[in-house]
């Protein structure tokens, strides 16, 4: 742990995609609560999830005993394993970083990156948001909706709009304010567990909803 260049974490899927976490010390934890080295604010992030150790000369990563695992390459941790530049971290399959090891360059990585924003696949029925996969799915309903904003893209749709595309065997009358002001809660909950920092459901007063993505 000499010299100017240092080994690094990379943050590429989760909502604060893109942060870095040079590794100058002896033991990084990484878990969920703010105590931790490496915070990654996910609930299905253990407290103290992980670590990250320097030991003669080279970073190992050790699984400690976190309910839904950490996955080196794709490879779930049983065992304490050692880093190489390039490797992929899955923190419970909720967030994604990079190693980057001492001298190499942060351009690779970073090139790499998913556009930010809200992304989705309306056959296979998934959505992403920052490159991160929203999991669970969401339900029926909730997918309706999300693809009807998206394909708007921007344009805010009706009340009406919305029982047409979420409901269509009801009419307009047969579903009430408070199904689709509940429909819409939801949803943002559930994108907001990905990205809490940007609101992608926006109220159009008089008009409806619309989607507002992030920027690239």
């Amino acid at each position: 742990m000499q010299g100017g260049d240092v080994a690094m974490l990379v943050l590429v899927e989760g909502a604060e995609r893109g942060r870095r976490w040079p590794l100058e010390r002896e033991r990084y934890v990484i878990g969920r609560e703010s105590d931790s080295d490496i915070v990654v604010a996910d609930r299905r992030i253990s407290r103290q999830h992980a670590e990250i150790v320097w030991r003669d000369g080279r970073y190992f990563v050790r699984d400690l005993g976190s309910k839904n695992g950490t996955y080196l390459n794709q490879e779930r941790l049983e065992a304490v394993r050692l880093l190489k530049d390039g490797d992929e971290l899955h923190v419970a399959m909720a967030a994604l970083l990079v190693f980057v090891g001492a001298g190499n360059t942060m351009p690779l990585v970073l090139g790499g990156l998913p556009e930010p924003g809200l992304r989705i696949d309306a056959l296979a029925r998934r959505v992403w948001v920052n490159g991160a996969e929203l999991q669970p799915s969401l339900s029926q309903a909730q997918f309706r909706l999300v693809e009807l904003l998206h394909d708007s893209k921007g344009s805010a749709r009706s009340r009406e709009d919305i029982v047409a595309a979420v409901w269509p065997d009801e009419s307009a009358e047969g579903v009430t304010e408070q199904a689709i002001d509940a429909l819409v809660r939801r949803l943002r909950e559930r994108l907001a567990e990905l990205d809490s920092e940007h609101s992608y459901i926006v109220t159009v007063r008089g008009h409806g909803f619309r989607l507002e993505n992030r920027e690239s």
